[in-house]
């Protein structure tokens, strides 16, 4: 159905002059205004309007007709369904505890010069909305209950006219369709199961905090409907995120979590094993199921495990479905459905809901489209909605995709699940984000211990009163026929309670069976690591065979590509250094490493901001035709190669992308996978992820994760925004194992790092303080036999220098090796040795304890470009004590680094200086 919605901005004078153009010549009117002559036309020549305006209803009764000549009123009432359509979501009465805040609707009949008088004329523009020529009364009471009813859909912002046209269909022709008993019995079920879970923990587990869903347990029957409408649409996995408040009763209720496992959590009988960290608190937990559907359908079920930090798991979510997509579902993403379950005040305030919009119909992170599910309590916390957000709707975000959003009232369980029904089957139909915003209360306060009076006295005294929602809807289904009803409800609540105590008192359930997923049986291969496991890596090095397999493809442009000149030079340089010198940089020995992981048969993702080129035009994997633009993949012509290349320029994004991708791993422990910034320090607007998850989650949940991040850093002169990715931060965040941290010196120490991280027995984060500059710096360059063999060297001895000769060591990190190398070799100081710490968490203690025994007629320094209170020198100082040495660096600093050239220069040069006079 076409939106003539420019209808309504349109002066009768002018539209009635149209008409006449049309009535004369339709070809002389526009083609748009032409369509909708004609549609109203219609019923006209087909001779429905009766003798002189006058027309006879079935019953025998005469009615008034607008009549041909009163067409002006016709389009008066077509602007009224356009209004209702486009606006009736702003009078939906959709709250179930008190009336709506005036939004300025403008939809009564006053404002398009209709009046009660008009209410039993008939008009031909019933036809357009399937009611036939009918009365105004008529029409407007189908308007109001389409469209202000208990549901109020958002959606005329839409611009494609086939998804406009979808949802009106739905919404006009089919939401009033009444559900079968066995439905109705269904979402009774559900309810009762979620009324009585959290009645039940309230009276036996008073005061302690749950986050209940207590004015929201419509929730369970709408995730029971999203469940099994997906699997209908063959869906064969929903991976949920959602926030603490109801995770429990989803836990019972939809993943089927045993309540011996939920109870013992509660009574402190459950076993605690905190071998491999601290564990967390109940409501934070993840867990996973299989079940089998109403339809008889199987379907798993995946909740991620979350931080209190809401919205936070949003990405890892996304990135996890992705991942799943394509390593089990062929990459068929309509197969894996994400459900994000958020909080009104949360989706309206944390911009990283922003952020996995925007990202939703990019080709390196489309999930072919999420299932939003608000359940909106009006609050946050103490704070109203009033001053939470300035939009109308905490889904007023959803606009910016094009997101159609059902708000609804949580009151009435048939409207959300209808709604929730729609939602699933508009995801399936046309792979796009959708909300469901459930307008409910809040029992409780934020949590159980709290009062909600001190800061809401009015709601409150509201919410005391009001039944819940399954009292609400036995009285609906009593109102409405259904005598059985009250019986059924009786005899569920009375079971439920019984089995609740007896899971209670025996505590013992079946859990549900369960067939692991691929990605899990590659998981339960891996073990957990050791301090032993870091003594030494493991070998990673290639054959001379794969090292020319992946060198000659990366190195060859297919035929009818024409790469710009530079880059074809750039090329055929990166061969000369090969044939010349044996040797390989940077770039070549990163896209070797990644080749050659490919070659074994394992996928690399890799993602971030201009990760395609990068951002020091170095890497060059992802070229451009210089005639036609087109791309070309230099991983993706590998012969042989049995795993995928895939690798995507980000939006402009820290937060979301690496969230993204820490699900992505999550999901993918034989991968490869890797975020890397633009700058190092733009790190830190990925806090969240970094602390919540990447350094976290092992010890927390138990879950282990192998992505890498690259993270360029050093002091370049560049200001205090481009030198630092704060390497203390994660540092100080590094204890039981937890992640691992590099800052590497060689291309094939690059290339055995970056192998290393799937040659382990275990998965861990690599963070890599990655070159700048350096990239291509000489002495980076390494020969091909240090990519043939050996593995990653966590320490690298000086090999200039003779130990019996060496008064002095500096050992350091990274870039500031080759400023202190340029010195020692300017000046042949064979009595200073410079020793490069290539990996400073998990520290080489052993490796370094034989070197200091080495040198130990050495005086030992740290040095470091940093200033003292940053970089590696406090981790240091707390972790490596067996061995004395001084710190030398910039002096302590509020900010990484200065922002003038002429003092950086002299800093530098301070550091060097001190180091080899000292």
């Amino acid at each position: 159905m076409k939106d003539f919605s420019y209808i309504t901005n349109s002066s009768p004078a002018f539209i009635e002059n149209m008409y006449h153009e049309f009535v004369a010549n339709p070809e002389n009117v526009d083609t748009e205004f032409r369509k909708f002559f004609e549609g109203f036309d219609f019923a006209v020549g087909n001779g429905l309007a009766g003798k002189n305006g006058a027309a006879v209803s079935e019953n025998g009764a005469a009615t008034k007709s607008a009549g041909k000549n009163d067409w002006r009123k016709e389009i008066a009432v077509y602007r009224l369904i356009l209004g209702y359509r486009n606006k009736g979501h702003l009078l939906a009465n959709t709250n179930p505890i008190k009336k709506r805040k005036d939004r300025g609707a403008n939809v009564e009949l006053s404002f398009y010069g209709l009046s009660e008088a008009d209410l039993d004329t008939e008009y031909e523009v019933g036809n357009l909305i399937g009611l036939g020529t009918t009365t105004l009364r008529n029409i407007f009471t189908h308007l109001q209950n389409w469209y202000a009813s208990h549901v109020g859909v958002e959606f005329k912002y839409i611009s494609d006219q086939k998804k406009v046209d979808w949802i009106t269909n739905e919404i006009e022709k089919n939401f009033s369709k009444p559900f079968p008993l066995e439905k109705k019995k269904r979402i009774l079920e559900k309810l009762n199961q979620g009324v009585m879970f959290e009645k039940f923990l309230h009276t036996k587990y008073v005061g302690q905090k749950r986050f209940s869903l207590e004015g929201g347990e419509t929730t369970i029957a709408a995730l029971d409907a999203i469940i099994n409408i997906s699997a209908e649409l063959d869906v064969k996995e929903a991976v949920i995120g959602m926030a603490h408040r109801g995770r429990l009763n989803v836990l019972a209720n939809i993943l089927g979590k045993t309540y011996e496992q939920i109870f013992s959590e509660f009574e402190g009988t459950g076993e605690i094993n905190q071998t491999m960290g601290s564990g967390d608190v109940k409501y934070h937990l993840g867990y996973g199921s299989e079940i089998e559907t109403t339809g008889g359908n199987k379907i798993y079920l995946k909740l991620m495990p979350n931080p209190s930090h809401l919205e936070a798991v949003d990405p890892v979510v996304l990135g996890f479905a992705r991942s799943s997509a394509n390593n089990i579902h062929d990459e068929q993403y309509d197969k894996v459905l994400p459900i994000l379950i958020h909080g009104d005040a949360a989706v309206a305030g944390q911009g990283v809901v922003y952020e996995l919009l925007q990202m939703s119909k990019l080709p390196g992170y489309q999930v072919g489209g999420t299932i939003h599910f608000i359940i909106n309590n009006q609050i946050g916390f103490t704070t109203d909605f009033s001053d939470a957000r300035s939009a109308d709707y905490c889904t007023s975000l959803a606009a910016m995709t094009q997101s159609p959003v059902f708000h609804v009232n949580g009151d009435d369980p048939e409207a959300v699940v209808k709604c929730a029904e729609i939602a699933t089957r508009y995801r399936s139909t046309f792979h796009d984000d959708v909300f469901i915003d459930m307008v409910c209360y809040r029992k409780h306060g934020h949590n159980e211990g709290d009062d909600p009076k001190f800061t809401q006295p009015a709601m409150y005294a509201l919410i005391d009163k009001h039944p819940n929602p399954r009292e609400v809807y036995v009285k609906y289904l009593l109102d409405n026929g259904e005598e059985d009803a009250k019986d059924l409800a009786k005899e569920m609540e009375t079971k439920f309670w019984a089995d609740l105590q007896d899971r209670l008192d025996d505590v013992k359930q079946r859990p549900l069976p369960y067939t692991y997923q691929a990605p899990e049986l590659l998981w339960k291969q891996l073990r957990k690591a050791t301090e032993d496991d870091f003594d030494k890596s493991p070998v990673t090095g290639i054959t001379e065979e794969k090292f020319n397999q992946v060198f000659n493809a990366i190195m060859t442009i297919p035929e009818g590509f024409t790469p710009l000149k530079k880059v074809d030079k750039l090329l055929k340089d990166k061969v000369k250094l090969f044939n010349e010198e044996g040797k390989l940089d940077w770039a070549t020995a990163e896209l070797l490493a990644f080749g050659s992981v490919m070659v074994d048969g394992a996928d690399v993702r890799m993602s971030g901001q201009d990760v395609g080129r990068g951002t020091f035009s170095s890497r060059h994997c992802v070229l451009r035709d210089e005639v036609s633009d087109k791309p070309y993949n230099r991983l993706a012509g590998i012969p042989g190669a049995e795993g995928k290349i895939r690798m995507f320029n980000s939006l402009l994004s820290e937060n979301a992308v690496l969230g993204f991708e820490y699900g992505y791993a999550l999901s993918s422990p034989n991968a490869l996978v890797l975020w890397e910034a633009q700058f190092g320090d733009f790190v830190n607007g990925a806090q969240t992820i970094i602390d919540q998850f990447i350094t976290g989650a092992e010890q927390k949940w138990n879950r282990m994760n192998g992505l890498v991040m690259l993270l360029p850093h050093g002091y370049e002169g560049q200001g205090p925004e481009h030198s630092s990715a704060r390497m203390e931060r994660f540092l100080i965040a590094c204890a039981e194992l937890n992640i691992v941290v590099t800052n590497i010196t060689t291309a094939a120490n690059y290339f055995h790092a970056l192998r290393r991280q799937l040659a382990w027995p275990f998965r861990k984060p690599l963070i890599n303080f990655a070159p700048k500059a350096n990239l291509r710096h000489p002495g980076t360059y390494s020969t091909q036999k240090e990519f043939l063999s050996g593995s990653f060297q966590e320490l690298i001895d000086d090999g200039y220098v003779k130990a019996d000769e060496v008064k002095k060591v500096l050992f350091c990190s990274g870039k500031v090796y080759y400023d202190l190398l340029e010195r020692q070799q300017k000046e042949g100081r064979k009595d200073v040795a410079v020793v490069r710490l290539e990996q400073i968490y998990p520290l080489p203690g052993k490796q370094l304890a034989a070197l200091y025994n080495k040198y130990k007629n050495a005086v030992w320094y740290w040095v470091q470009e940093e200033p003292l209170n940053m970089g590696a020198a406090s981790f240091l100082q707390m972790n490596l004590k067996h061995i004395n040495y001084g710190i030398i660096g910039r002096k302590a600093s509020a900010s990484t680094a200065s922002g003038f050239m002429k003092v950086h220069k002299a800093e530098q040069e301070e550091i060097v200086n001190t180091a080899f006079t000292i």
